[in-house]
């Protein structure tokens, strides 16, 4: 037998088997079409997917071509160029992995996520947008979708670890992104170790298992504190530094101030003005200014650092700072929207500077009430800088001595009577202002906040709760007003302008439900007759579990019940708040989001004409993605801290609440450091344990004892997996 014989036979009976040769050769051609239904194909694109290489082999494609073009299965779209038909309904959706083998499709074609194997991603990543069809769905099991084609991959980098194997190199990524690892295809330029934490950059997935990339960048060795923060950011995509000429491009502002732009804006130079911050804070993009006025009246200044008059639209630094749209805050270092020059400097109300501003500027009475507004470029020069805790002393005090212990000059001083006067008659007005928000039916979380102590390693010694107290809620009302009033301003003009809004949609009823059923067995209860009544509902229960064993239970439970609050053009208002109008205008040195707004409304105070309103949702879409990783990276960086301050305490004992209940066990988290783990039931003293997915429980065979959520319990810490950010529990029992 020749060698072209031979070459066709094989072809042909790997592509048609021994019967029914030409119908598998049109299903095997078909199938290309079906996996690629928007793309075109020529008949050598066809062989070229099937792997056949010989003139006989393509000539059965050729024919299977004309035939399926006959049957009208596939179309000729130009000569010799075909497109597969629809056979079936294919929807447009974004793949999310489980991280356990299991994808789901976000689509606005269902109203639930549709499930899909990871034998159907179709090689697929985490994130990408894929087109898809749904299998019908058979009795009560979920829907399931088949991925068809990938439209557009969400990223093309990605962070894994370095395997090296018999010469050959893959990366494995987390499973929440990809199933399969990626073959590095060649020897790296870069020196490289087993187990090395690596950024890759895809490169393609053809016929094979595996996709293929190549390292473009050593992290670091894996678990280590600094390579694993590299790893978060990466992994989702966030920039870690400034490229040098964004850097130069901030270094040529000059931080003095022009003179002849102070003489355009109004001047609070000699108002009493101050800062309340955080410790360790380095950019105070928000002060406060107080001047007394007569009959009882007072006027207070919320001056917000005028980052607009110097990130021009169109510059580079606005380019970077569109592209971050937020500032990323992880345990041990910030990823600054802005560089440092702005950011720390130019921008930043720093005491006894004179600084550009844009403020919101209220006349207030005894009650809170406004009784006059304006909004305008302002220039002003900071008195003081307080942190937290030095404005909550006099607070508590009502005294301006600061001791040494206390001061953040590690010097005792005393803060002049009419800067204490000020923070007083605010924080007394601020909880005026905080009632009448409760009352309109304000959402009230207990806020509490993990925080470490590092050592010089960047290390973490310590874990701790912050607590929000009258100082930081002081802060906090007057941006709030700031953000009510200014979007309000704008809002209520005639004709309808274009502005930026941070809304937060009403609760979905299906998850209030749930958390009505979940506090049911604790003996709370819910009324959720209509949106006003379910919002003081959720505050009388908010308030009725304060100090219980199941408040964070509960708390948590109900944050989870809320909608995600976002940026839009479209404004449906702000359901946690209880505002009809609100914006983020407050913070322009860490959120691309109040910089627009700044833009906006110096622009309809110039008596200037609305711009599109399509231009600014696109941005704000973008701006909420942004919002959204940076929230996921500030959280796994928080994961990543606790898990590795455990692992120096393996073996120790600890009281904790449950936290979760899921099919593989309970979700504990520790009391005083909120660090969580899980306990697998296989674990659990003294008996066999079922699983009670109706009430969130493991239920004992023999003793009947249950385990259920918001139960205090004792567990012994098993392992700590800082590069998974996991940690794994030993159940001991109730405890006391």
């Amino acid at each position: 037998m020749n060698k072209e014989l031979c070459e066709h036979r094989n072809s042909t009976f790997a592509l048609m088997g021994k019967k029914k040769k030409v119908l598998s050769v049109q299903q095997r051609v078909l199938n290309v079409f079906d996996q690629h239904p928007t793309q075109m194909f020529t008949y050598k694109q066809v062989a070229a997917r099937l792997g056949v290489s010989d003139a006989s082999g393509r000539n059965h494609i050729i024919k299977s071509l004309k035939k399926l073009v006959e049957l009208k299965s596939i179309e000729e779209q130009s000569r010799g160029s075909y497109k597969g038909k629809p056979r079936k309904k294919y929807h447009e959706g974004v793949l999310d992995l489980s991280g356990k083998g299991v994808g789901y499709i976000i689509s606005e074609d269902f109203d639930e996520d549709v499930m899909v194997a990871s034998n159907q991603f179709n090689k697929a990543f985490s994130g990408d947008t894929v087109q898809f069809y749904v299998y019908p769905a058979r009795g009560k099991k979920r829907r399931e979708a088949k991925i068809v084609d990938v439209i557009s991959r969400k990223r093309t980098r990605f962070v894994g670890t370095l395997q090296k194997k018999n010469g050959t190199l893959f990366v494995r990524v987390s499973a929440k992104i990809s199933t399969v690892d990626f073959f590095i295809d060649g020897q790296p330029k870069i020196p490289t170790e087993d187990g090395d934490r690596v950024l890759i950059s895809f490169t393609n997935w053809k016929e094979t298992k595996s996709p293929q990339a190549k390292i473009e960048e050593v992290l670091g060795e894996a678990g280590e504190a600094d390579t694993e923060m590299h790893t978060i950011l990466a992994e989702y995509g966030l920039p870690y530094k400034f490229d040098s000429h964004i850097e130069a491009e901030a270094n040529k502002i000059d931080i003095h101030l022009d003179k002849a732009e102070i003489t355009r804006r109004m001047d609070y130079r000699n108002v009493l003005t101050f800062t309340i911050d955080p410790t360790d804070a380095k950019d105070f993009d928000d002060a406060l200014s107080f001047k007394p006025l007569e009959e009882g009246l007072f006027e207070v200044g919320i001056h917000i650092a005028d980052v607009s008059y110097y990130v021009q639209p169109g510059t580079l630094l606005d380019d970077e700072a569109y592209q971050r749209a937020t500032s990323v805050y992880l345990v041990d270092r910030v990823l600054p929207m802005l560089p440092e020059q702005l950011s720390n400097k130019v921008c930043s109300l720093r005491p006894n500077e004179e600084k550009f501003t844009f403020s919101a500027i209220f006349t207030l009475d005894a009650f809170g009430n406004v009784r006059d507004q304006k909004f305008g470029r302002t220039v002003i020069n900071s008195n003081y800088r307080f942190a937290y805790h030095e404005a909550q002393h006099i607070i508590e005090t009502e005294q301006g001595e600061i001791p040494a212990g206390m001061s953040l000059s590690n010097k005792a001083y005393t803060a002049d009577t009419s800067v204490v006067d000020a923070i007083l008659q605010l924080n007394k007005t601020a909880k005026l202002l905080r009632k009448k928000r409760m009352q309109s039916g304000a959402i009230s979380f207990y806020k509490e906040e993990v925080k470490f102590k590092l050592d010089e390693q960047k290390q973490p010694i310590e874990v701790f709760v912050k607590k929000s107290k009258d100082a930081n809620k002081l802060i906090e009302e007057y941006m709030l007003l700031a953000n009510k009033k200014v979007s309000e301003f704008i809002a209520k003009q005639d004709p309808k302008k274009t502005f930026v809004f941070r809304v937060h949609d009403e609760p979905d009823e299906a998850k209030l439900d749930q958390l009505k059923r979940v506090i049911g067995s604790f003996g709370y209860s819910l009324n959720l007759a209509s949106a006003e009544t379910t919002a003081h509902s959720i505050n009388k229960l908010l308030k009725d579990i304060r100090n219980t064993r199941e408040q964070n239970l509960i708390d948590t439970l109900t944050i989870r019940s809320m909608s995600k609050a976002s940026y839009t053009t479209q404004n449906i208002g702000h359901y946690g708040l209880a505002f009809d109008y609100y914006t983020h205008f407050t913070s322009p040195i860490r959120r691309y989001p109040d910089v627009v707004a700044h833009r906006l409304l110096q622009h309809y105070l110039n008596n200037n004409t609305s711009p599109k309103q399509e231009t600014y949702e696109s941005m704000m879409k973008h701006c909420s993605s942004m919002e959204i990783l940076a929230t996921k990276a500030e959280r796994d960086s928080i994961k990543f801290m606790q898990v590795k301050y455990m692992e120096e305490r393996i073996g120790e004992i600890f009281t904790g609440v449950i936290s979760g209940v899921v099919e593989r066990g309970i979700y504990v988290e520790l009391e005083g450091n909120k660090c969580e783990g899980m306990a697998r039931p296989q674990d659990f003293p003294g008996d066999y344990y079922v699983y009670n997915e109706m009430n969130y429980s493991f239920v004992g065979e023999k003793t009947k004892r249950i385990y259920q959520l918001g139960d205090r319990v004792s567990v012994r810490v098993d392992a700590a997996d800082s590069i998974k950010r996991h940690l794994d529990f030993v159940l001991l029992g109730h405890a006391e």
